[in-house]
């Protein structure tokens, strides 16, 4: 139980998937403006995350390995990735319709986020048993949400800060992302 919870706290703070593995970067950028548009896109994500890590697990150790599947990989993730991608839109646009407006192109583009095919590969890469991938997914998970928070109550406090002319923009994001990067870097080796 011990070595799970370890598992989740590394997954979510020591190797954030945004800040210290550089992955999902288009939603962290595009969608932080708001902190509510941040936490639905981060929600969705995670959801999406943690129910591919659920189904291509399986599929890959029970089909793909007997059958000598294997460098199929990379194709039959993304399938199964794009077809809960197309649930969680439609789940969205029935229950929560403001939601699904204003995530619009990049409720679409969770299909080619690099973090939930990054962590259903990783999972394999690294040899995780079931329980031990849905727990690596979880903590993926809770930390893009993190991330996602985050950098949104940044920009909320960039609108109002006194920011250089040639720092204005987009400049200055990549800056405070750059030193929320360097702070969590600070995690690293803490669990091992």
């Amino acid at each position: 139980m011990l070595d799970l919870i370890k598992l989740f706290l590394k997954s979510a703070i020591v190797d954030n998937v945004v800040f210290i593995q550089y992955l999902a970067i288009c939603p962290f950028i595009g969608m932080t403006s708001e902190t509510d548009k941040a936490a639905g896109m981060g929600i969705a994500t995670s959801f999406v995350i943690v129910l591919a890590t659920a189904v291509t697990w399986p599929i890959y150790k029970l089909v793909m390995v007997p059958l000598g599947l294997q460098f199929l990989q990379t194709l039959f993730f993304i399938l199964v990735i794009a077809s809960l991608v197309q649930l969680v839109e439609f789940f969205l646009k029935k229950s929560i319709p403001s939601l699904y407006k204003s995530m619009g192109v990049y409720l679409a583009l969770i299909t080619t986020n690099c973090a939930v095919l990054g962590v259903t590969i990783n999972c394999i890469g690294k040899d995780y048993g079931y329980v031990q991938s849905l727990v690596y997914a979880l903590g993926t998970a809770a930390g893009f949400l993190l991330s996602m928070v985050i950098m949104s109550g940044v920009r909320s406090r960039l609108k109002t800060a006194n920011v250089p002319q040639s720092f204005k923009g987009t400049p200055i994001l990549y800056v405070a992302a750059g030193l929320l990067s360097l702070a969590f870097m600070g995690f690293k080796g803490l669990i091992k």
